[in-house]
Order: C-alpha cells, then structure tokens, then sequence
C-alpha cells in the first residue's frame, strides 16, 4: 500500500493518466503499490504493471528485470502491463496485446484557430457548457446510445461504465457537459485534475439523436480553459484509438507524445506452452 509522500512523489512526477493512482485504483479495483520508479496494482489474481518510470529514461531491459523480480516476489498468474516497448519473452506468451501511442496537447505555444474558435462561437449559440462533479441518468443514457452505435471493444466499454461508479468516488474528476437550447445533455467530457503538470481527458461522448453540430468542439475549447486555469503545462489527450479520433486531437494541435504497448500474460499458461515447446523440438 502506497503511503501519502509515495502518492504525493507520484502525483508530481506523473505524465501519463495510468500514473494518476486514485484513478487506476478505482477503475482496476486493485491496490496501488511503488516500487523504485514503477508502479503496479494488484486485484486478486492479477497484477497491472505500469511500465513507464516516473524519473529517468525507459529502458527495455531494465523493465524486463523489474518484472521478472516482481513475478518471483508475488503469486499473481496474470500479469497486464504497458509501456513504450514491452519484452518479447512476455509478447510471445501473451493472450492479448495491442499497440498504440498517447498524444498531448503543450499549451504554452497553443494557438487556437480562428476558424475553430468561429465554429465554437456559433455552437454556443445554441448551447449551454457546465462544469459538474456528478453523473446522472442522461450521462448513462448517453453512453447507452454510444456504446450501440460504435461497439467497441471490451476495455473500453468497461471503461465507459465504470465512469458513473468512478466519477462518484473521485475528488479530482470534473465533468464538461453541453445542453441545448431544450436543456438536453448532447455531449459530455470527463476530465481528471489530478496530476501537476497536466489534466487528463479521460474519454467523451456525444448524442447522434440529438446531435449539435461542433459540441464536441465547445467542449474542448472548454477543456483548454480549465488546464490553463490550473495552471498546467499540457493536456494528455490518451491514445489516438482511431485513425477519426486521431483526426479530431490533431485538429486541435495534438501531438504524439509516446509509444504505447500492452499485453495481458497468463505465467501458468506460459509455462506450460513452454514445456510443450522443449518436448516437441526433442521429437
């Protein structure tokens, strides 16, 4: 269990949002644990690694050290970690994996567009942005509606329902919603403040049946504002997901930033392919 200086070393040394540990804690349901400059949660038979050192460069070997030490100090049988590259003895034996990179928005040298600002002046015309701490059903509904229309994968329709539970618990989450003229939710953001350097966009959603043209727009023109009030250095934006989603945070002067790759590894299941693999090549 981590003690409040770990946390508060963590918190200044963040720079991505799986380094946030109120935030992982509630979304994994694991207890937070640092060890030298990494970071990992355990939820029963699991153990989430989070691969990228709060100080210093990422070094490939220096992480497959790490996780080696750590499976033989705990008795987890599946190990979920993430980092800029990840070790191929844990790729090869791994039961899912994927690939991406985090994009951040720098706000020092941020410019917004006349033409965005003109199309974010001529939504609010019509709509209305609030700053709320707390979800209601037309949150639920709205993500109902998305969750419909796009089908994402498991994860991420995970994260999107755990958002209610997670938003409630939290004390540095902040919600951007935008109404229309009928009072109607259209669009929302959720966004965790917990971080020095930077605000995190955790993930966001908009209505197709009532849908407002640019409300996804006024909500980041929104977002920008709440990081400058707290005084941030950049908004991690998250992963780029999809090559539409990547479009929209490079619209707005979205940077890549990192590398991302993640695998979930089943020790037991690894070993045994292992052994399998040593008595066929005697055949």
């Amino acid at each position: 269990m981590l003690t409040h200086v770990e946390e508060a070393y963590i918190l200044e040394n963040a720079y991505i949002p799986e380094h946030i540990v109120s935030l992982m804690t509630i979304l994994s349901k694991g207890e937070p644990f640092l060890a030298g400059e990494y970071i990992y949660f355990i939820k029963d038979n699991l153990a989430i690694i989070i691969g990228y050192p709060l100080k210093g460069a990422f070094s490939l070997n220096h992480f497959e050290r790490f996780v080696k030490s750590l499976m033989k100090s705990i008795s987890c049988e599946y190990f979920r970690m993430a980092a800029p590259q990840l070790p191929d003895v844990y790729l090869k034996g791994s039961i899912d994996r994927s690939s991406d990179e985090y994009f951040i928005l720098p706000l020092e040298t941020l410019s917004v567009k006349g033409s965005l600002r003109r199309e974010v002046e001529k939504a609010l015309e019509i709509l209305t942005v609030e700053r709320v701490h707390t979800t209601d059903e037309s949150h639920s509904m709205l993500i109902d509606e998305m969750l419909e229309r796009v089908k994402p994968g498991e994860r991420i329709e995970k994260l999107y329902l755990g958002m209610p539970d997670y938003v409630e618990k939290s004390d540095t989450a902040v919600i951007l919603n935008a109404k229309d003229s009928e009072g109607r939710l259209v669009a929302f953001y959720i966004l965790e403040l917990a971080a020095k350097r930077f605000i995190t966009y955790l993930l966001g959603c908009y209505s197709r049946k009532h849908y407002i043209s640019h409300a996804s727009d006024v909500l980041f023109y929104e977002m920008i504002k709440i990081a400058r009030e707290q005084m941030k250095d950049y908004i991690n934006l998250g992963l780029g997901v999809n090559s539409g989603i990547t479009r929209f945070k490079k619209k707005w002067g979205g940077i890549p930033y990192l590398r991302y790759e993640s695998c979930e590894y089943r020790r037991r299941l690894s070993r045994i392919l292992t052994f399998m693999d040593s008595i066929g090549s005697k055949l």
